[in-house]
């Protein structure tokens, strides 16, 4: 059932795309059309030069029309019926081409349809199936199985459509001149149509295996790269290549799996063609011989059956590809079927100037059925406070965040925002008033400018500026070449750990949000940076609630409440007052991490 309302969602935006080409497909059709005429009447011209000049023979009713041309003589007659054999293939290449060029910008209109609706969909999808998916593999599914889409398109309109056209057309012409003969030619097809079925459906299941090999080779090499300095530190270059090396070795067994299914394809049509041609050349000189019927219908059989296996031969490689994009298909499917677990209420409002006021109310949660991350847990944030959540890992720290922006779905409680249950407001308004700086800084190959106007699109240059001043990052972003026009490298790699999380800051101090949350902004950063972070955190605090994810103990000091969370419970609530308390979980946390000299730097 799943499959299938993906596949239902995949069929509808190609119906869509078609409707919205119509007039496009319709003018491809005639230019088909007319190619395929032209391709029909080819033999033609030969056929009346040998029966009708060669052996003068006379010109039957339907040719009729010529005879004003054969009273001019043999030689214009010639020369206009050979002429006519040029002009048919010309007028034939250019039917051609209009055709090609049409359904060829068609096909790519309908990869950029697809593509946009498929990177929609991927970034809808809930958190869950990214962390369950290859990045990889994905990528594979963005880029090569849309255009495998693409072509198989492009080639059913071009060479499926002209070659059933022009088959039908052969087959119907060499009736009307000989059924007999026609039979003959007509008797390898079903032994043809069996063989073909059968070694599609090998190639289907082979191209499946190849797909998924291609799929996981993506996401290694992917993830080989994107930790390259680790495995370069740990000397792990021929263990990953060791591995690779078994992933593409099977990939590559699967491929030559595919084309020797595909070099059977074409042997059998071959074969089947060539049986079929000497058996029209014997039954056909018979024929002749017994005047039943000429020279020349035996020359338009011969060029027709010589036509006719290489559309049958064209449509053999097409229905093989088929095989291949079925495969391409579903798992662009596998895209569509997921749900998202988040949705919207139509009677959604819009959340605008939020006062911060944050209220969870015996919540539970679970990443997996059956599992439990957060229990129970209830607080109260007021607007403008500073709020710690502070416990090990596994505690359920981010957890609470990721339900506060609803990038999940609680399974029981209720969570409220200024007294209105965030399943009351709009997702994109409520995130907007939301500021987050995460512990891994996530920055984008683009400029400075764009990476902080992230937070919001429209800021102005004055804007941008202004929140990067507030996250101590202004200074060392103007000593950069370009300044704010600096073109990051990927993850903006080519910048500090300190500097990084400061523009990520400035990213979410530019939106100007009620809510700011910090998951452990510090913990990667040298100590300098760490106090610059703090600084800034400590002046835009004014007016607007802080919730921050910690566990340096020296960062605790100005909260104006400690939430400690153990195993998905608030087991300890401590107070701005005492910080100090002699016992507790949130007195062994900083006794701990005393012992173990975590060396952070104070901020005062």
């Amino acid at each position: 059932m799943r499959h299938s309302a993906g596949m239902q969602a995949l069929h509808r935006i190609v119906r869509e795309h078609l409707y919205q080409v119509s007039a496009s497909l319709g003018l491809a059709t005639l230019c088909m059309l007319g190619s395929v005429a032209a391709e029909l009447l080819a033999p033609w011209p030969i056929k009346i030069i040998f029966d009708h000049v060669l052996l003068g023979k006379a010109l039957t009713p339907a040719l009729e029309p010529l005879e004003p041309l054969f009273a001019l003589g043999t030689a214009p007659t010639l020369l206009a019926l050979a002429a006519s054999i040029f002009l048919l293939v010309m007028i034939g290449g250019a039917f051609s081409y209009l055709q090609l060029y049409i359904t060829a910008r068609v096909g790519h209109q309908m990869v950029y349809r697809l593509r946009r609706e498929l990177f929609s969909r991927l970034a809808d999808v809930p958190l869950s199936y990214h962390h369950k998916s290859r990045t990889g593999d994905l990528l594979l599914k963005f880029a090569s199985d849309t255009s495998a889409l693409k072509d198989l398109f492009a080639d059913w309109l071009v060479i499926g459509g002209h070659n059933l056209l022009l088959v039908t057309g052969m087959l119907t012409v060499m009736l009307f001149l000989n059924w007999q003969l026609s039979l003959v030619v007509l008797a390898g097809l079903p032994i043809l149509a069996k063989v073909l079925f059968r070694l599609n459906r090998r190639i289907k299941m082979s191209m499946s295996l190849q797909r998924r090999q291609e799929g996981q080779m993506a996401s290694r090499m992917n993830e080989v790269l994107s930790a390259i300095a680790i495995v370069q530190a740990f000397g792990r270059q021929a263990y990953e290549e060791q591995r690779f090396e078994r992933a593409s070795a099977q990939n590559m067994t699967d491929a030559i799996s595919a084309s020797r299914s595909d070099a059977a394809v074409a042997k059998a049509i071959a074969l089947v063609s060539a049986l079929a041609t000497a058996a029209t050349v014997l039954v056909g000189s018979w024929q002749v011989l017994k005047g039943h019927m000429t020279p020349g219908d035996l020359l338009v059989f011969m060029a027709y059956v010589r036509s006719l296996y290489k559309p049958i031969r064209d449509l053999g490689k097409l229905s093989a590809k088929f095989s291949r994009v079925t495969v391409s298909a579903q798992r662009i499917a596998e895209v569509f079927n997921v749900e998202s677990e988040v949705k919207e209420d139509v009677k959604a409002i819009e959340a605008s100037h939020l006062k911060g006021d944050i209220v969870f109310e015996k919540v539970s949660f679970g990443y997996q059925a059956g599992s439990s991350t957060l229990e129970g847990v209830s607080f109260h944030v007021p607007p403008g406070q500073k709020v710690a959540l502070v416990g090990a890992s596994g505690a359920g720290k981010s957890t609470i965040v990721n339900l506060i922006l609803r990038l999940y779905e609680r399974n029981g409680g209720s969570i409220r925002i200024d007294g209105i249950d965030v399943r009351g407001y709009r997702l994109a308004s409520l995130r907007r008033e939301i500021g987050i700086v995460m512990q891994d800084t996530v920055l984008f190959g683009a400029s400075i400018r764009e990476n902080i106007s992230y937070g919001k699109p429209h800021a102005t240059l004055a804007e941008i500026k202004a929140a990067a001043c507030e996250a101590h990052a202004d200074e060392f972003i103007m000593k950069l070449p370009d300044g704010y026009d600096t073109i990051l490298g990927e993850r903006g790699a080519t910048l500090s750990g300190g500097q990084r999380q400061r523009i990520c800051l400035a990213r979410a101090i530019v939106k100007q949000p009620a809510i700011l949350i910090l998951d452990e902004p510090t913990s990667a950063v040298d100590p300098v940076s760490a106090t610059l972070i703090a600084e800034a955190v400590q002046r835009f605090h004014a007016h607007k609630t802080l919730l921050v994810i910690s566990h340096q103990s020296s960062s605790m000091y100005q909260f104006d409440k400690i939430l400690v969370l153990e195993d998905g419970r608030i087991i300890e609530r401590e107070p701005h007052e005492h910080p100090f308390a002699g016992s507790g979980h949130y007195h062994d946390l900083r006794s701990q991490r005393g012992r173990l000299g975590s060396g952070a730097v104070q901020r005062r």
